[in-house]
């Protein structure tokens, strides 16, 4: 039976060893992990490196080359951490996944992107919060658990891995696909304040727009590719307008968008230009048809296109997310991590749906029941991710430390 005392202990030891949490989390910060261009494969022998003197034997696995850069990216080495505390099958599996793969910096930032700087309790850089940060919080919650309550039976697996930017095919996605893992539940790399049991899809297009080249001086004898780009975006903000209009019933989710994230061609200012690219991210709510949405956006591209004289359309699919709607497994996460964080962080966090997309609908699509959460603030904009000065309050990182060490001791009993 788990007593008050055996929290303390666990709560005592990640006190006395934090400052090496910390070291351990800004080793992880100072090797970049932009991607793209996604050559992230230094990182986790890195991480691998930092492990070992822990008694953390990382498995290493690399995933071919061709593959990677069919998909886009230069290096993935995704990581695999085993801890069995008994006999095969003598208890559940509990899978840690974080990734370690990140947007680049951007600008405006006034902290190094990769220097970890502490300032006034926070530290910046980029990955800190998503999900670097988780990184730490789950090693130093397993190695407290293994120093104070010395679990018996089940196990724990870390997963780190290098594809959550890219839509995690070739992360998560790639390590189950090949069978390397099959836990009983999963805990994803999330933030604090809230337990989320499920989230948006996300489908993202290239669209590119054909016309004809021509001299600035004689425009007519061409057709103008962004002229045509302008009219097909008018007609999917027209639909994303409508679409806002759909409410969805899980908590912490909205409704469905569209956003257009990157547009670009032309050849110089005074050429018609022949051809424009644009690309388009659409936030699926979990009561969406996928098929539907996709054929929704493509109808509507062609029948713009079709609507300019000479215009021509290519799409090309990016990326394809499922939503993640809770599995009826979940609930002993739900249950241990909403107890444990209300009495570290004094109130309990609620259990909602996030309009972002996560590499934990990849489990859930195998059957394995997950959930989201870890060290990080109480929005995605107070955390700055993806935005210039990412930071992470360590705090939140001692405290959510405690709560998975917590839980991980009830969910191994």
């Amino acid at each position: 039976m788990t007593t008050t005392t055996d929290y303390r202990a666990l709560d005592a030891w990640i006190d006395q060893h934090f400052d090496e949490e910390i070291a351990f989390l800004q080793a992880l910060v100072r090797v970049p992990t932009d991607t793209p261009p996604g050559n992230n494969a230094p990182h986790a022998e890195r991480t691998a490196e930092l492990l070992a003197p822990m008694g953390f034997e990382a498995e290493r696995h690399p995933v071919p080359q061709a593959e990677v850069q069919a998909y886009g990216m230069e290096s993935i080495t995704n990581l695999i951490v085993r801890r069995p505390y008994g006999p095969t099958g003598s208890g559940r599996t509990v899978a840690l996944n974080a990734h370690g793969d990140v947007v680049p910096p951007g600008e405006g930032w006034t902290h190094d992107p990769y220097g970890a700087e502490i300032v006034d309790g926070k530290m910046y850089g980029r990955a800190t919060a998503v999900s670097k940060g988780d990184f730490a919080s789950f090693t130093f919650a397993v190695r407290a658990l293994e120093a104070v309550a010395k679990p018996t039976q089940g196990a724990i697996e870390l997963h780190f891995t290098y594809d959550e930017e890219f839509g995690g095919l070739l992360g998560p996605g790639w390590l189950l696909k090949q069978g390397l893992t099959r836990p009983d539940l999963l805990l994803a790399a999330g933030f604090s304040y809230e337990v989320v049991t499920a989230h948006n899809g996300c489908l993202q297009l290239e669209v590119t727009v054909h016309g004809k080249m021509a001299h600035a001086a004689v425009p007519d004898t061409g057709v103008d590719a962004l002229q045509g780009a302008v009219h097909i975006l008018n007609a999917l903000y027209a639909l994303n307008a409508e679409n806002r209009k759909l409410l969805s019933k899980v908590p912490g989710i909205t409704h469905p968008y569209l956003n257009v994230g990157r547009i670009e061609g032309g050849t110089n200012t005074n050429v018609v230009p022949g051809k424009v690219t644009f690309k388009l991210d659409r936030r699926m709510i979990p009561e969406e048809n996928v098929a539907q949405v996709e054929a929704a956006i493509r109808a509507c591209i062609a029948k713009a296109a079709g609507e300019c004289q000479g215009i021509a359309v290519d799409i090309r699919r990016l990326l394809l997310a499922n939503a993640m709607t809770p599995l009826a497994g979940n609930q002993p996460l739900v249950d241990a991590l909403q107890k444990h964080a209300g009495e570290v962080f004094g109130a309990v966090p609620p259990a909602i749906g996030t309009p972002l997309y996560t590499d934990v609908r990849l489990y859930a699509e195998q059957g394995i029941p997950g959930v989201i959460y870890g060290a990080g603030p109480r929005t995605v904009l107070e955390s700055h991710a993806k935005r210039a000065d990412e930071r992470l309050d360590l705090e939140d990182l001692r405290r959510a430390t405690k709560v998975i060490a917590r839980a991980l001791h009830d969910l191994l009993k």
